[in-house]
């Protein structure tokens, strides 16, 4: 059932020296992307709907022209890492630690909350223990770009509800950067090996579990006392240049080289590594120059994370499982969205912060995909496990624009 890219017919250019896979994809997915999103948008949808749709038409689950699956992820996630870049321009480390208080247990419990949800409705059609738990975990984590674009849309990104739903995203990241780092080492105790962890493996599990932690405070230390001073400074430098290309040269350089250093150093997510890195530079009195600069690129690769997201999508899993696709959809939608609601209200906040910081985490994206990917490859996800996830990822990054819209 699941996506497989080897099988799928591509496009070949027997005239051209050399391939231009890349190029092909970009302009199909962006002129699908343009049609489909204004046809969207006329039709009074979100025009992300468009988008997902076009990912669709040029996946390998739909016949036609087949693009690339592995450089669409690779343009998507330098996407992830300009908006995780520019939200951290707006987000000082004020703003997250004001909102700590919530953000830290909400996101903690949120997790877990949906991760029974959806661990009990697998041990309900019969899968192991060890599969329903990550497959539960892939459903409680909220994407990213979904729940920027869906803030910057309605202008709550710099209000108190915006923050509050970007600290608590910023603690999921977080929390699936341990799960990714540990979920290896794991595996076997999960049911994923050969053979149950003996006391040797216990002592080496202790000792990953210890390494991470180090890695990621080390991260932050290092973004917060040497980032926090050098990166205003090397803005100052390159502005004083009057050169607006090497200004913008350098804002898409510290997104994306800061965001891939991260992740190879401390094994960090290339979107936690961008988030720190605007977070620092936003220190700057260049900084709103730099989200000015860097916004056109920010939008469009955010464009082709919604089409590779839509490309990964076989649609027969409609088809051959619609009641399970119904049931992770409501996981997603209703689940996520009540605990959320609840934990906010618990904390004594007002309804429409619970409505909107719940209406946002309803849905799931990029780390639910890695997660999955990382499953199969351990045993610990089946196919089927694989599909319906994107399958729940596709409904409801379609639908979450209207949830927000429905609580305002």
């Amino acid at each position: 059932m699941g996506v497989e890219q080897a099988d799928a017919p591509t496009l070949t250019f027997p005239d051209m020296p050399h391939d231009v896979s890349l190029i092909a994809l970009i302009a199909a997915g962006f002129g699908l992307a343009l049609v489909l999103g204004l046809i969207a948008s006329r039709l009074h949808v979100p025009p992300l709907v468009g988008y997902l749709l076009a990912g669709i038409a040029i996946g390998p689950g739909t016949p036609g022209f087949v693009g690339d699956l592995a450089l669409a992820g690779q343009l998507a996630e330098i996407g992830v890492m300009l908006l995780m870049f520019g939200v951290g321009l707006h987000f000082s480390l004020g703003d997250l630690m004001a909102v700590r208080k919530i953000a830290v247990p909400g996101a903690v419990v949120q997790i877990a909350a949906a991760t029974a949800l959806g661990a009990g409705t697998a041990l309900w059609w019969g899968w192991p223990m060890g599969e329903a738990v990550l497959f539960g975990l892939a459903l409680s984590v909220a994407s990213t770009v979904v729940l920027l674009r869906a803030l910057e849309a309605k202008g709550l990104l710099d209000s108190t509800n915006g923050r509050i739903a970007v600290g608590w995203l910023v603690v999921e990241d977080l929390a699936m950067v341990m799960v990714l780092v540990l979920l290896p080492a794991l595996a076997p105790l999960l049911g994923g090996g050969d053979a149950p962890p003996s006391g040797g493996d216990f002592k080496a599990l202790a000792l990953t579990i210890g390494l991470t932690l180090a890695k990621v405070a080390a991260f932050i230390t290092l973004m917060l006392v040497v980032g926090g001073r050098a990166f205003p400074r090397v803005l100052w430098l390159v502005a004083r240049t009057g050169s607006r290309e090497l200004f913008t040269l350098c804002v898409i350089t510290a997104a994306v080289g800061v965001a891939y250093a991260s992740a190879i150093l401390f094994d960090v997510s290339f979107a936690l590594g961008a988030f720190f890195a605007g977070m620092m530079m936003r220190e700057s009195e260049f900084s709103h120059r730099a989200a000015e600069d860097s916004l056109p690129l920010r939008d469009a690769f955010s464009v082709l994370f919604f089409v590779s997201v839509g490309m990964l999508f076989d649609p027969q899993v409609l088809l051959d499982e619609p009641l399970k696709v119904l049931a992770v959809v409501v996981i997603i939608l209703v689940g996520k969205t009540v605990a959320a609601v609840g934990l906010v209200l618990a904390f004594r906040y007002p309804l429409n912060t619970a409505l909107t910081v719940g209406a946002s985490l309803a849905q799931i994206g990029e780390f639910s995909f890695i997660l999955a990917g990382l499953g199969l490859s351990l045993g610990l996800m089946p196919a089927e496990g694989q599909s319906l996830i994107l399958a729940g990822a596709i409904i409801s990054i379609g639908l979450n624009p209207l949830v927000i819209r429905a609580t305002k």
